[in-house]
């Protein structure tokens, strides 16, 4: 079993875990001491769900009135007398709210907002989310107090860390709404204070954490073989390596996390060896498809009205897809009473007869996505894959558990699927990631840096091919636009305290413009090993937010330069742009020399905002990279 240390912090704490999903909801948390061994516990009584016996999570569903107050959440929005009030009083009714602030760049081809229920009137997507996260406060509230008495729940209400989990592909646009949702809830003061004492986390590292302290340092894991795969299992020097390599799938209610790391047991530590992937293929689209074939399928049927499809997608929600197993047997869905009966639509005594093909083709393309990005890192991997863990709340369906393990034995790869609790892992190894942090390494999931000028070289023929958007610097060179030059590159394994520097440069006419810098930091999604130019794949190329730093006190030493037609003179602003990727969040910063001084801007890139900036001439020149210093900012 995996041995957690004692806390070594200077006084008790509590630590609570939101996991925030599409479909469900739950919250674990941890009270250190200092010199006891922490111990993880989940949050497993809430409203409406008091006579289930240690349930631990509830509906991501909630109920607003018409003044856009919160009415019902989580299990009380499935009580009848709430679902009748809601209906007279005409409440609006949200579920998946969650997918309203997924990033953009994982929009599919099958799903948009369309498909989502909308918002209430005047309510924003984080102010949702803000509301939610105060109802598991208060839930988490309740709970502790009455598990562990009130007045320690009154004495570490200032002492109070959270974590809160987010899906791999969600970016620093969504992790600043987390954030702002925080405050909203009112988890903790608006400002900086208040926010350092709120962690991000992937949902994938979260579900690292928890397959290792529950199952990778088992002793009936320890125990199991591990396949060997058809890659070499020894190192160079013919020794058996001491890492494995594992990937961890999540699969969650809206997005399927896939994350790979290096294992290593003797001590327990990880490193990720390659980009996290995620997909839009959760558990929520395999009952969205099945919502879309009922449509069609009952279009002229007597049944085929919204509330009575909506009735059927429910139940098969709730009990067809979740006993589904072979697609050689039909399957029913249970919606009606005795009387209910359209024989002409396999309709009889309120049962709809599925063909089990027809099922099996509404999991295809989650089976096929999930696939396909797990091929993508298992390639990506800087070493052989040779065991697989299947977490989360869409690992119970037995359906996709088979799917899967077909295509991993192929390979010869061990698939392994904890026998309960798959659907705490993110909320429990979110606590574990804080107390134990085995990841020292992560990867880069995209190239990241910035726009710049290149010095023209007649001698490159690309350079040759741009001749024409060449134009004359303030001192004399031949600069062409449109430059990108990289700071961090996609797959970089990057350690906690690593740094990714470049140097820059900026030309100006007058001492007012060196007042400030701005400098905007650019994520490059395409495929290319070694992008440099903006103006190709345009798509690809997204801004992350732009630094900002104050180097008005550093006009004093800067001395002008002559221009080449000697009128006028110029300055010279250098300047380093930093990039640190070794925690959960990326952070950008900006350093510069100021009287034989090193002054540094810091900026967490999900605390900033993007904004346009006027066109800023950055060079290469000499084999130097071109930029600004002085700031940071979380990505």
């Amino acid at each position: 079993m995996y041995s957690r240390k004692p806390y070594e912090g200077p006084s008790r704490k509590l630590i609570l875990a939101f996991d925030v999903g599409t479909t469900f909801s739950g919250i674990s948390y941890c009270i250190v001491d200092p010199g006891e061994v922490p111990v993880i516990r989940g949050v497993s009584k809430f409203p409406a769900q008091e006579h289930v016996g240690g349930s631990n999570k509830i509906p991501s569903t909630m109920y607003y009135d018409k003044g856009g107050r919160v009415r019902a959440v989580g299990a009380e929005t499935e009580q009848l007398h709430i679902i009748e009030k809601a209906r007279k009083e005409e409440w609006v009714r949200l579920e998946w709210w969650k997918l309203h602030l997924r990033s953009k760049h994982l929009e599919a081809s099958h799903f948009s907002d369309a498909d989502l229920p909308p918002l209430p009137n005047g309510k924003l997507a984080v102010e949702v989310l803000g509301d939610f996260m105060r109802y598991l406060f208060d839930c988490a509230k309740a709970y502790i107090k009455e598990a562990h008495a009130t007045i320690m729940w009154d004495s570490l209400e200032e002492r109070m860390e959270f974590i809160l989990t987010h899906p791999n592909g969600w970016e620093g646009p969504q992790q600043q709404q987390i954030r702002k949702a925080a405050e909203l809830a009112r988890l903790v003061p608006v400002g900086e204070n208040g926010q350092s004492r709120v962690h991000l986390l992937t949902e994938g590292e979260a579900s690292l954490h928890f397959c290792v302290t529950n199952i990778i340092t088992s002793e009936k894991f320890e125990a199991m073989p591990i396949v060997c795969t058809d890659e070499p299992e020894v190192d160079d020097d013919g020794s058996v390596p001491e890492c494995r390599g594992v990937i961890i799938i999540d699969a969650g209610g809206g997005t399927v996390d896939l994350s790979a790391y290096s294992m290593k047991l003797s001590p327990t530590s990880f490193k990720e060896v390659a980009p996290a992937e995620c997909r839009l293929q959760g558990s929520f689209f395999v009952t969205y498809r099945a919502h879309a074939f009922l449509r069609a399928l009952l279009a002229n049927s007597k049944y085929g009205d919204e509330d009575a499809l909506k009735k059927m997608a429910d139940v098969f929600d709730k009990t067809t897809k979740l006993q589904f197993r072979n697609a050689n047997e039909p399957q029913y869905i249970k919606f009606g009473t005795i009387r209910d009966k359209e024989p002409q639509y396999n309709i009889r005594s309120g049962q709809l007869k599925l063909s089990g093909q027809d099922v099996a083709k509404l999991f295809e393309p989650s089976v096929e996505e999930i696939i396909a990005a797990f091929e993508v890192q298992r390639k990506a991997a800087s070493m052989p894959i040779t065991c697989v863990f299947f977490v989360g709340g869409f690992a119970a369906s037995d359906w996709l558990h088979s799917s899967l393990s077909k295509h991993m034995s192929s390979l010869g790869i061990t698939f392994c699927r904890p026998s309960q609790h798959v659907n705490k892992a993110v909320a429990d190894g979110a606590i574990s990631h804080y107390l134990d942090r085995l990841v020292s390494a992560r990867a880069a999931r995209f190239t990241y840096g910035t726009s710049c000028c290149y010095t023209f070289n007649p001698y490159d023929k690309e350079h040759n091919s741009r001749r024409l958007t060449a134009f004359t610097s303030l001192s004399g060179d031949q600069w062409l636009p449109n430059g990108f030059c990289s700071i961090l590159t996609r797959g970089t394994e990057v350690s906690e305290q690593q740094e990714f520097r470049s140097a820059f440069y900026q030309e100006v006419a007058n001492l007012s413009a060196c007042k400030s810098v701005e400098v905007e930091i650019v994520a490059y999604r395409g495929t290319l090993q070694c992008p440099l130019w903006m103006d190709r794949e345009k798509d690809s190329y997204t801004e992350l937010c732009t630094i900002f730093a104050d180097t008005s006190k550093l006009t004093s030493s800067l001395q002008p330069c002559q221009r080449p037609n000697g009128l006028a003179v110029y300055y010279t602003l250098t300047f380093d742009v930093i990039m640190l990727f070794g925690l959960t969040e990326l952070k950008a910063q900006i350093s510069w020399k100021e009287n034989v001084r090193l002054n540094l801007v810091d900026w967490p890139l999900s605390l900033c905002l993007t904004y346009q900036i006027p066109h800023f001439r950055r060079a290469w020149r000499s084999g130097e990279s071109l930029k600004v210093g002085g700031g940071e900012a979380v990505c």
